[in-house]
Formats: structure tokens, sequence, C-alpha cells
């Protein structure tokens, strides 16, 4: 059973899919689904050439993203704030808990001029705890310019 769970308007957090949770995407309205896990990280998981197929086959684009903690970076965070500025629907992001997800999306949307106060009170309600990337959260939303 699917654990998507609502950012905001438009915008899922989930811990990994599967093939068949991509149908349940379609039902929401999913235009694109974004990978934040690098391959391979567990024996367990889907591939992204299978979500990618499976989101291709119905109608979704598919884009991966993969990052960790440790390799997280400010090209990562330009990446996710681009793909949110350029989808033309609902977005579903997932990795191994959604929390990674959860991040990247709270520092794209800082840096899209979203208040950080917002975001992690968005955050929080879809059960995400954003508190480890607040400090980048506030920085990203001052020098937005």
């Amino acid at each position: 059973m699917s654990d998507f769970r609502k950012l905001g308007d438009g915008v899922y957090a989930s811990p990994q899919i599967g093939v068949a949770d991509i149908a349940e995407a379609a039902k929401l309205g999913v235009t694109l689904v974004i990978n934040n896990r690098p391959e391979g990280e567990s024996e367990d998981q889907t591939s992204g050439e299978d979500i990618a197929a499976a989101a291709n086959a119905a109608g979704m684009d598919y884009i991966a993203i993969p990052v960790t903690m440790q390799t997280l970076s400010q090209d990562d965070v330009f990446a996710m704030a681009q793909a949110l500025g350029e989808a033309h629907g609902p977005i579903l992001a997932y990795c191994r808990s959604g929390t990674r997800s959860t991040l990247l999306w709270s520092l794209a949307e800082a840096m899209r001029g979203r208040a950080p106060a917002e975001i992690a009170s968005a955050a929080a309600e879809a059960g995400y705890d954003v508190s480890p990337v607040r400090a980048a959260m506030d920085a990203l939303y001052a020098a937005r310019g």
C-alpha cells in the first residue's frame, strides 16, 4: 500500500515505491516522479529504471536526483527547485523513508522563496522533521534576493 504524504499543493513525499504504486500516483494526477534514492542502496529496492518505465508507461515524467545526507549539494537543490518549477501537475518524490525527499523539497522551496516556517509546518503535518536542514533553509531563503 502506498504511503504518499502530502507536503503541499501537488507535492507528495513517499518511502520507497514499487511499480504498482505508480497506479496510485496516477489516481492523484501525478505527472512527475522524482527518485531521490541512489541505485543499489539496499537489495530490496525497486530499481529506478523499473520505476521510470512504469511512470513513462502511465504518461508521467521521471527524473532521478539521487542524494544522501553526505552527498547532498547545492546542485541537487537547484535540480529539485527546477523540477518543482517546471512540473505540469502533481509531483511524487521518493527515497527510502521519504525523509531525504522532504529535506530536498524543503531546501528547494526555501530557495524558491517560500518561508522556512511555513515549509517546516507543512513537513511536520506530513510527519517529517526538517530541523537537520533548517539553518540551510533560512540561508537559502535569505539569499534568494
